[in-house]
């Protein structure tokens, strides 16, 4: 189909935030006065909340999911948002998604803010029309809701020409609560099963392949 709008997820989709979370994951948890792994142990973190990932990865009671994430966010919020790297060919998609007319927009579970900063040094807050995501204190984002802002910032009424791009089943579910198309990304942390679960059945393996999904 014909899209006007697109929406991107950021961390996974756009930037590979590799490094900078799983190491600000290990920093949080040895501050806890726990034992941190290997950094690739982590990479199943980049996506969803980051209380959940505390609980349900660490074991961490909610309370102590809490200061995890303060601890993780002293770390993040000053060194590892910028220990990222924007994909291969993504500048050059989204270059060519604006030429095209069609409105860009990132909705992300990450705090705006530092959303914000991560595209603006890495060159890319320029192709977008608005940036959708979570404040500090929200233990944990609903991607539907993020995605309903972005849309009411862009003024869209459309759905039937808007689609959101993602690498994590949230981002499909959020996608589907929202009424919009859905196109999952294979090359961020999310897998084609994690995704085929959800119902995606629009699946890109590289930024190229996202761009001939979407009409490119």
């Amino acid at each position: 189909m014909g899209y006007h709008t697109v929406l991107f997820d950021l961390d996974g989709t756009l930037t590979d935030p590799a490094v900078g979370i799983c190491t600000s994951v290990q920093y949080a948890l040895e501050k806890a006065g726990r034992k941190p792994g290997p950094l690739e142990e982590y990479y199943r973190w980049i996506g969803p909340p980051l209380a959940y990932s505390f609980e349900v990865y660490a074991g961490a009671t909610p309370e102590e999911a809490g200061q995890m994430v303060a601890f993780y966010r002293e770390r993040y919020s000053t060194v590892g948002l910028f220990e990222n790297q924007v994909y291969p060919g993504i500048p050059e998609l989204l270059g060519r998604l604006k030429k095209a007319g069609l409105r860009l927009a990132v909705a992300t579970g990450k705090p705006t803010g530092f959303s914000q900063r991560i595209l603006d040094r890495f060159g890319l807050a320029g192709y977008f029309d608005c940036v959708s995501g979570s404040s500090l204190s929200d233990r944990s984002p609903d991607k539907c809701n993020i995605i309903r802002h972005a849309l009411y910032e862009l003024g869209v009424r459309d759905l039937d020409g808007c689609v959101m791009v993602g690498d994590r089943s949230h981002d499909a579910v959020g996608a589907k609560m929202s009424g919009v198309d859905f196109i999952g990304v294979l090359y961020g942390y999310g897998s084609r099963e994690e995704l085929e679960a959800e119902g995606a059945e629009k699946l890109a393996d590289s930024p190229a392949a996202l761009g001939t999904l979407l009409g490119l």
